[in-house]
């Protein structure tokens, strides 16, 4: 990323004002640091609004995926940039909540815009009866289900990529599936 020159973009206190009474009237010492002015306009104008850079509504769009990399997070810039936005913004409270189903179910719903419904085999309880049957199946599966709406594009999500943030954030030893189908 690069900040450039920006036409117009003025300074808030020239630096040939800055010098030496002698060099006031001087014309070359004026255009020689008029040059400087330029150059560093965009720096006092990003440091003027420095606050804007952290909040990833406000940050231009080809600082967000450096913010993004503040919060451990890999953006995919096929992405709207409304999405990719809203992906940093949550991305603290989604860690908050990883490695769970809901967690997982918000993380997918964020970064696909669609309905998701998780379905998993474990679960944990009590019973009163040593040695009774353990809750759930015998082996554990996560099925992960978009729901889309009926008539629209159903090849439009990209589950390979669904696919990436479930084995992110699934156990390593529960085997997992994705299913895109109509609500």
């Amino acid at each position: 990323m690069a900040r450039e020159t920006v036409d117009g973009l003025g300074v808030p206190q020239p630096l040939g004002t800055l010098l030496p009474a002698v060099y006031l009237e001087d014309p070359f010492a004026q255009q020689l640091t008029a040059a400087f002015d330029t150059v560093l306009a965009p720096i006092y104008s990003t440091l003027d609004c420095l606050d804007a850079y952290f909040d990833p509504w406000l940050t231009p769009p080809d600082f967000l995926e450096w913010l993004a990399g503040w919060v451990g997070l890999a953006l995919d810039e096929n992405l709207p940039l409304d999405r990719r936005r809203q992906l940093v913004a949550e991305a603290v409270r989604l860690y908050r909540v990883r490695g769970t189903a809901n967690g997982l179910a918000q993380h997918i719903s964020l970064f696909t815009g669609l309905e998701v419904e998780i379905e998993d085999s474990g679960g944990s309880t009590f019973s009163e009866t040593p040695g009774g049957p353990p809750p759930g199946e015998d082996r554990p599966r996560l099925v992960v289900r978009l729901r889309v709406t009926p008539g629209s594009d159903e090849a439009a999500v990209d589950a390979d990529r669904v696919a990436a943030i479930v084995r992110l954030s699934a156990p390593a030893h529960v085997p997992h599936s994705v299913e895109v189908v109509a609500r």
